[in-house]
Parts: structure tokens; C-alpha cells; sequence
């Protein structure tokens, strides 16, 4: 698991989930982000809304619809603080 990266979706009242994986993708205000492990460090403000895409390994994926809030990166890996978040219905964006 060398390369992995350390994912935390976390809402306003409780830790939606956390584990290894391959990458993720977020939209911030900037745009469109892919973090792997070994990303610089950042902080970016999520659009609203938006999805969260955590990509595991064996091509699982994981979305999650989320409201407001940030992303956090740094060398213990990826952290995303929204007011809401909630798995995604569909897989489109």
C-alpha cells in the first residue's frame, strides 16, 4: 500500500468516511482538482455544490454530493470538511 493516500470526508456533525485510496477529485472554486498521494500542501473552498470523488484501489469509486465547506491537503493526506455530504445518487456530475 505505498501508494496510497490517507482520505477524510468528514460533515459538520459526523465523519462520513475514511480510509486508503488511490486518488481524489474535488471541485473548488478554482476548478477541478486530482490529489495522489505525495500532493504539495493546500487548502481549497469547495464550489456549491458539487461532488467528491475518492478513487480506491481495484477501480472502485466512491461519490459524495457536498454543500459548502473545504479541502485540506497536507502530508498525512486529504481532508474534506463540508457542511453536508451524502453519497451520491448517480454517478454523474
Amino acid at each position: 500500500m505505498a501508494n496510497q493516500l490517507h482520505v477524510e470526508v468528514v460533515a459538520v456533525e459526523e465523519k462520513i468516511w475514511s480510509g486508503e485510496a488511490e486518488m481524489l477529485v474535488a471541485r473548488t472554486t478554482e476548478g477541478e482538482i486530482g490529489v495522489l498521494p505525495g500532493h504539495a500542501p493546500l487548502l481549497g473552498l469547495l464550489k456549491e455544490p458539487s461532488q467528491v470523488r475518492v478513487k480506491l484501489a481495484g477501480g472502485d469509486q466512491l461519490t459524495y454530493d457536498v454543500a459548502g465547506g473545504f479541502l485540506s491537503i497536507d502530508a498525512n493526506g486529504v481532508t474534506v470538511l463540508a457542511e453536508s455530504a451524502t453519497p451520491a445518487t448517480s454517478e454523474s456530475r
